[in-house]
């Protein structure tokens, strides 16, 4: 039994050492968990992640070759982890902002989206504001957060405070240490959008943001998407791909949408058990799996997904490449210029690839 454990563990190392990728987290955070990748105007990188209930972020000043020790950011309480449901992380000019979900029970019972600033890089941390204007209406844990090329900070996430799961946003002029009043983007003609998918956020060029969440009608577990020009007002929300899902549960992937430095508005989600990317019309199967991710560098589109326990990138024009075999909750970001592409993942902690 030893040797075949032995085994396990040399070939494991191998195929870690063939994809190129790095450890991020020390080696004795093996419970470090659900990374996000930032990467600023000078291509520092930095990941966010979970650890019991303590958030924190490694940074990389190497363009994503190494990582320096981890920070911690906070432990406000009992920290939501666990499908898609961690830290978020941004970064303008120097200016960091993490967004994650603390409550003093946790586990859904209640909890407030909060968010941690940082002006020096990562080194000290002030915080936490609350973007959620009533009390435990974020306790779901799942949201998302985006910045816009001015450095506005958009937070979206799925709202309790009313009967049903609704969808509502806040945003930030001054990397998350104020925030706007709490606006609703979306609200289910069924009663509820689809109450344990992540919602995702990205801004384009001329500061739209773009909104994509799994929405929940007549037993329909479907993508939609809604965009606004101001920040207040959502355009009526559009469905994703030619088929649709019936499903009496919750899906728990909520897929990922990029723009291309074009402007176009890609997306990557999941429809029974397999793996769709498409535009606002339209789709095309990737393959079978979970949790995918996308972004956008200056080469093309990056995807990510997790089929079974393999973890797969694809870089434009380039084969699927399968960094691991035991791991789970990938990402991929970009710089602002798309030179440079990080992709993460946790593995006995977390691990990073330069795409």
């Amino acid at each position: 039994m030893e040797s075949i454990i032995s085994i396990m563990i040399v070939a494991t190392l191998l195929l870690l050492q063939a994809s190129g990728s790095v450890q991020v987290s020390p080696v004795s955070y093996t419970m470090a968990r659900e990374p996000q990748v930032a990467i600023d105007v000078g291509e520092q990188v930095y990941i966010a992640y979970g650890m019991g209930n303590a958030v924190y972020v490694s940074v990389s000043s190497d363009r994503g070759a190494s990582y320096g020790d981890p920070i911690k950011v906070a432990e406000q309480g009992k920290l939501s982890l666990g499908m898609r449901r961690g830290p978020r992380i941004c970064v303008r000019k120097g200016v960091l902002t993490i967004t994650a979900v603390y409550g003093s029970q946790g586990n859904g019972r209640d909890g407030d989206i909060v968010a941690f600033r940082s002006a020096d890089k990562g080194k000290t941390w002030s915080g936490p504001v609350r973007v959620n204007d009533v009390e435990g209406s974020g306790r779901e844990g799942l949201h998302a957060m985006a910045v816009a090329p001015d450095g506005t900070l958009a937070c979206a996430w799925l709202d309790l405070r009313d009967q049903g799961t609704k969808l509502f946003t806040s945003t930030s002029k001054d990397g998350g240490g104020r925030w706007s009043d709490n606006r609703l983007v979306y609200t289910s003609p069924g009663g509820t959008i689809c109450e344990c998918c992540h919602p995702s956020l990205a801004f384009d060029a001329k500061g739209r943001l773009h909104v994509m969440f799994r929405n929940s009608i007549e037993g329909a577990r479907d993508m939609y998407t809604t965009s606004s020009g101001d920040l207040r007002t959502f355009s009526p929300a559009t469905k994703l791909g030619l088929g649709t899902w019936m499903i009496n549960a919750c899906p728990m992937d909520g897929g990922m949408l990029a723009v291309s430095q074009t402007g176009s508005v890609e997306t990557i989600w999941r429809r029974e058990g397999t793996v769709f990317q498409s535009r606002l019309s339209g789709e095309e199967r990737i393959g079978e799996g979970r949790n995918p991710w996308i972004a956008h560098g200056a080469a093309g589109t990056y995807l990510a997904w997790q089929s079974g326990k393999d973890v797969i990138f694809v870089a434009p024009g380039s084969n699927p490449n399968r960094v691991s075999e035991q791991g789970n909750d990938p990402v991929i970001a970009a710089s602002p210029d798309g030179k440079l592409v990080i992709g993460a993942w946790n593995q006995n902690g977390i691990r990073a690839i330069r795409l």
